[in-house]
């Protein structure tokens, strides 16, 4: 037998390969209401100023600034209101000296008036109300396009649609837009020992947790997913799964079968379909023997077959792809800066992902590991809201050495309601 000699390349180096050759998907018009998580392909202009004209932000009395001149706590003046407007609805009333008009949030400023007192500035009289501060030009105010000008870029293609997005799409009268095409995702467990949920668990066997993991991570970013089995558990089962898997879909995951080893196909699948093969090890732990590879527009991912190690393949190298084939400004994973919590007295040959737990505090960010940290750990991924990122070359870290850890589940954070 032969064994493969791999080369680890460091994990930069590795994602900015993969970056390289990714294509990106072409474009489609969809509903606004079915753009949610797409990205955008153009660039939205406004198409009208807004504010569209001068209006009140606030519940009160629409005045002339210059009737408050004066105004004190020993000196209150009074203004006669003469009108009432709702949002919705204009004033046909132009305000003189000593005159108010009742007004709405999002209601028109009326003729005559330049600044707007608050309800609770006020005290009620029979005929109105007095105030006892006087009020500036323009003071409560919202103008006539202070937020954005009519035929202004308000959006920039790349940017991913969010509610946001969607809120000023349909205030701006698009009911469609133009998006990049979202990749589909092949998975392919592969390994003779998995076997599915209702299965004998016999000696030997475990379960296929990997498949569903990538389905699942597919998912959190709005991704169809679909599993393939293979038919015959040789070579050509694996390369006819694998061709079946690129003619349906932009990207083909594979787990397992990429460490050395009597039974790796996956480096003679690679061969047998023509694909150029980026890398086969990278400087990083778990997921070394990660391997990735591309044919034309099609990307393949051989992830390894622990899960910790799968994982972290993932978020590294196929979740970036995903954003690049979109044309997603924004495609590499956030890494934010945090203390560690606790000793990790390991030394690193490779940079390590650690799966980590992360807290918020008045005193900074503090990361700690969430579990057992070995490449086959499961439990810990779901205990984990990031990868902890200790650099290779070190000997080790102690409490309150300064860390990366990269952002993997923003809705797991513990914090506390400090508003």
């Amino acid at each position: 037998m032969t064994v493969e000699m791999r080369t680890p390349i460091p994990v930069k180096e590795a994602i900015e390969r993969v970056i390289k050759v990714v294509k990106q998907l072409e474009t489609e018009t969809v509903s606004i209401n079915e753009s949610l998580n797409y990205i955008l392909a153009e660039d939205i202009k406004a198409t009208y100023d807004i504010p569209r004209f001068d209006k009140s932000p606030y519940d009160g009395f629409a005045i002339k600034s210059a009737d408050s001149k004066g105004a004190s706590g020993d000196n209150r003046i009074s203004f006669k209101v003469v009108d009432h407007i709702g949002a919705g609805t204009a004033s046909s009333v132009t305000l003189n000296s000593g005159e108010a008009v009742r007004i709405m949030t999002g209601a028109p400023i009326p003729e005559g008036a330049d600044a707007v007192v608050m309800f609770e500035q006020t005290v009620e009289t029979e005929t109105g109300f007095t105030i006892r501060k006087p009020f500036t030009e323009g003071e409560n105010v919202a103008f006539q396009g202070e937020e954005c000008k009519e035929n202004e870029y308000v959006l920039l293609k790349g940017q991913r649609i969010n509610s946001g997005v969607i809120a000023v799409l349909a205030t701006f009268g698009y009911e469609t837009v133009k998006v990049s095409k979202k990749p589909t995702v092949a998975v392919i467990a592969t390994g003779s020992e998995l076997v599915g949920p209702n299965d004998p668990l016999e000696t030997g066997k475990i379960r296929n947790s990997n498949g569903p993991m990538i389905e699942s991570l597919c998912k959190e970013v709005d991704i169809e997913a679909t599993t393939y089995n293979i038919q015959e558990d040789n070579l050509q089962g694996c390369i006819d799964i694998v061709e079946k898997a690129m003619s349906e879909h932009d990207i083909v995951i594979t787990t397992g079968g990429v460490s050395v080893g009597d039974f790796d196909y996956l480096p003679k699948v690679y061969d047998a379909i023509g694909a150029t093969v980026l890398f086969n090890k990278v400087q990083m732990r778990p997921g070394s023997v990660t391997t990735v590879a591309y044919k034309g527009e099609k990307m393949l991912f051989g992830l390894s077959g622990n899960p910790s190690a799968c994982y972290s393949g993932f978020h590294l190298f196929t979740k970036p792809t995903i954003q690049k084939m979109m044309s997603a400004d924004a495609i590499y994973p956030v890494i934010i800066d945090a203390k560690l919590n606790e000793d990790f007295k390991k030394a690193n040959p490779f940079t390590r992902f650690i799966r980590g737990k992360l807290s918020f505090t008045s005193q900074g960010v503090y990361a700690e590991p969430s579990g057992f940290n070995k490449s086959n750990a499961v439990v810990a991924i779901a205990k984990s809201n990031g990868m902890i990122i200790l650099p290779g070359g070190t000997r080790g870290y102690q409490k309150d050495d300064d860390v990366k850890v990269l952002l993997t589940d923003h809705q797991s954070y513990e914090s506390k309601l400090t508003l």
